[in-house]
């Protein structure tokens, strides 16, 4: 797992809980006299990718916990120790859904929270794919399936409340604002 933020104190913070997806820590500070306790949730650094061929991105079925049922995103997940953000993009893409991508460009950088969560998150985009679909790549106990939808009709499943995950929502909505400042 990725280190801790370098800025703070260790003797501030105490491990309240791990287990191979995040570490949670109490950090107590105090600033210009104001104390106060955090519990931070170090889920290390996450990558995504918005993969585009002729006017649609690939999107990803998975089950999600909080909402109980399926839900679209962009390919993503966890960048591994020894791994930068760029192959683990691409590296969760096919795992995700069987695409092979080349060549990402950075979308975007930003932090889902800046009080309790500290998860780093890279954006990329690529409209490089090998034609062949690498079915034997796909983790089929992760995803439900995956298909190109209209970038268009991505930001409406947004207005209408079926794209709802952050992650997603940050990604295609930069995406689409980067295909209209070219």
């Amino acid at each position: 797992m990725n280190s801790f933020l370098p800025h703070i104190n260790k003797s501030n913070r105490r491990l309240v809980y791990e287990n191979i997806y995040q570490q949670v820590y109490q950090v107590d500070t105090e600033v210009d006299g104001l104390k106060k306790e955090y519990f931070v949730m170090d889920t290390g650094q996450r990558a995504g990718i918005v993969v585009e061929r002729e006017d649609s991105v690939l999107l990803v079925s998975q089950y999600r916990l909080i909402i109980n049922g399926l839900s679209w995103e962009i390919p993503g997940g966890r960048v591994d120790d020894g791994e930068v953000p760029e192959e683990a993009a691409i590296r969760e893409c096919l795992e995700e859904t069987g695409v092979r991508c080349f060549n990402p460009q950075p979308l975007m950088f930003y932090h889902p929270g800046l009080d309790t969560r500290h998860n780093p998150t890279y954006i990329f985009s690529s409209r490089e794919i090998v034609s062949e679909h690498e079915t034997h790549m796909i983790h089929h106990h992760e995803v439900k399936g995956c298909k190109w939808v209209p970038l268009d009709c991505c930001i409406d499943m947004i207005s209408k409340g079926e794209i709802v995950d952050s992650f997603t929502i940050i990604g295609l909505l930069a995406f689409q604002a980067q295909k209209t400042r070219v």
